[in-house]
């Protein structure tokens, strides 16, 4: 007989579990869920736990499921129990707990609820085909299901491999949907479905089902792919007398063509979007909108406040789209809010990386190009003036190499400006040579500079009849000082860079533009 469906309602009772299969890194969509479990744990004053799901042996490996753990806890998600703390219903990999999955069989076995197929991949492949040729659903025909028990005994003997198939009952299986009320199922369209491989070897909607039950699971929120699975966890349950959790089926993750969104399309694992310098506050507010939606308007939200407002009613039933300009614009958010000396340590690596310092120590750094010793401080002010046009911390490298190099590459064109000529741009150079020649090093500071450089970008841009224009005098300056088309202001480039070298490459710029004059 059906037990109740467990209804819990004081704190403590709720338990929720993330089961990721560690046949690869940590997906966003298995994150996002991973995060709803969390928050919902959290609520509720429940409990979250970590099972991994390895029954997939030859897919499955460990230094996934060292990534996947990583990974999580990197994101800031915790759980209570799980294979790298323990806890009361362990073991908490399914590859070790197959004398549980066994002992279940068993009970199945003698309730003759389940039986032995000994029909090959072969011929089932050749019944799925002509199935759907005559337009029926491709399921399992029955052939094996009333074999006598001499019949099994004389294949089991002769050594024949087998699956053991779950009698499923032509019935309606209902359950309401935390998400997306009342779902029902044809039985009769489910076929006689697979639980084990031999008797060794448990498959996914088995092993799933006692282990939720085991591990005294009260909810199960998941991707919406999983729906399918419910009737047959739900029937499983049935058959060993198990309670029934509640359901929650998270809606898929989309790309912007609303098509599910393909591992082939842009860096969706998480261990990806570390690497490429998304923070995890950004990633964990960017997840909890995929889906979900707040009361208000508001598009900031830190884990704790998620934890406040969460609820499973505000979770939209049609696909979330993933759109990557969103993740940037909160990841250049939180890079915003960082304090510069926490910001610079993070852009560090990415500097080292792309072999443009090497560490001596935590306050002494190298520029791997010219051998010159850079402080941390100075790395500080470097990182300064491009937190506010960071979107991700790789980009860091790309922003500010022309730091740490002695020749910069200056695209042919770059130097234009509205069609400057080459005559108005060694003009302006060289005024801008003799302005900065003029300022001690003592006064070479951002404030100092960008007064007198202002002042004289108005006046030179009516000298050469193009009104109070000051691109015309800065923007060379800009662009000689880092032989990029967009920088930070030039006066802030300029301190750092020190008068000596400022003026050096100013006088670099001058015989590029006259080498393209007379080419």
């Amino acid at each position: 007989m059906e037990r109740e469906t467990l209804k819990f309602v004081k704190a403590g009772e709720t338990r929720v579990r993330i089961a990721p299969s560690p046949t690869g890194p940590l997906h966003i969509g298995t994150a996002r869920t991973a995060l709803f479990n969390y928050i919902f744990a959290r609520k509720n004053q429940g409990v979250l736990l970590l099972r991994i799901e390895d029954t997939d042996l030859e897919r499955s490996k460990r230094e996934y499921e060292k990534e996947i753990i990583e990974s999580l806890k990197w994101l800031g998600i915790e759980w209570q129990e799980g294979p790298d703390i323990g806890g009361k219903y362990g073991p908490y990999r399914q590859s070790e707990r197959k004398e549980i999955y066994q002992k279940y069989l068993k009970k199945l076995l003698k309730e003759n609820k389940v039986y032995f197929c000994f029909c090959t991949p072969q011929e089932l492949e050749l019944q799925r085909q002509y199935q759907m040729s005559i337009g029926k659903p491709p399921i399992y025909t029955g052939r094996c299901r009333n074999l006598s028990p001499q019949k099994v005994n004389q294949y089991l003997n002769e050594g024949r491999k087998f699956i053991i198939r779950f009698k499923t009952p032509a019935k309606k299986i209902e359950f309401k949907d935390l998400i997306r009320g009342k779902i029902t199922f044809d039985g009769s369209l489910l076929g006689d479905f697979p639980i084990f491989k031999g008797f060794d070897f448990p498959l996914y909607n088995f092993a799933c089902a006692v282990d939720d039950f085991e591990m005294r699971i009260s909810h199960v929120i998941r991707g919406e792919d999983h729906i399918s699975n419910t009737p047959k966890q739900i029937l499983i349950q049935e058959a060993l007398g198990f309670y029934r959790p509640q359901y929650a089926h998270l809606p898929l993750i989309l790309n912007q063509q609303k098509r599910k969104l393909s591992k082939r399309e842009m860096a969706i694992s998480i261990s990806q979007l570390k690497a490429e310098g998304y923070l995890p506050e950004a990633i964990i507010n960017f997840l909890s909108l995929l889906g979900w939606h707040p009361q208000s308007e508001r598009e900031i939200f830190s884990l704790i406040c998620l934890i406040k407002e969460f609820c499973l009613e505000r979770i939209q039933k049609s696909g979330a789209i993933f759109n990557l300009q969103k993740l940037d614009f909160l990841n250049g958010f939180y890079i915003r809010q960082k304090s510069i000396e926490k910001l610079t340590k993070l852009c560090l690596p990415y500097l080292i990386e792309a072999k443009l310092i090497k560490k001596i120590s935590d306050e002494k750094y190298e520029i791997l190009e010219t051998k010159e010793k850079i402080s941390f401080e100075t790395l500080k002010k470097i990182v300064a003036i491009y937190q506010e046009r960071l979107k991700k911390l790789s980009e860091i490298s790309q922003l500010t190499d022309f730091f740490f190099k002695e020749k910069i590459e200056y695209e042919k064109e770059l130097l234009k400006w509205k069609g400057m000529t080459e005559d108005e741009l060694l003009l302006a150079l060289s005024e801008l040579k003799k302005v900065l020649s003029e300022i001690s090093i003592e006064n070479w500071e951002r404030e100092n500079l960008k007064n007198i450089l202002v002042e004289r970008a108005e006046s030179f841009a009516q000298k050469i009849n193009k009104g109070k224009d000051r691109g015309y005098f800065l923007w060379p300056l800009r662009v000689a000082l880092t032989g990029k088309k967009a920088s930070a202001p030039p006066f802030e480039i300029a301190e750092i860079l020190g008068k000596e070298k400022t003026l050096k490459r100013i006088e670099i710029g001058e015989k590029l533009v006259l080498k393209n004059k007379y080419d």
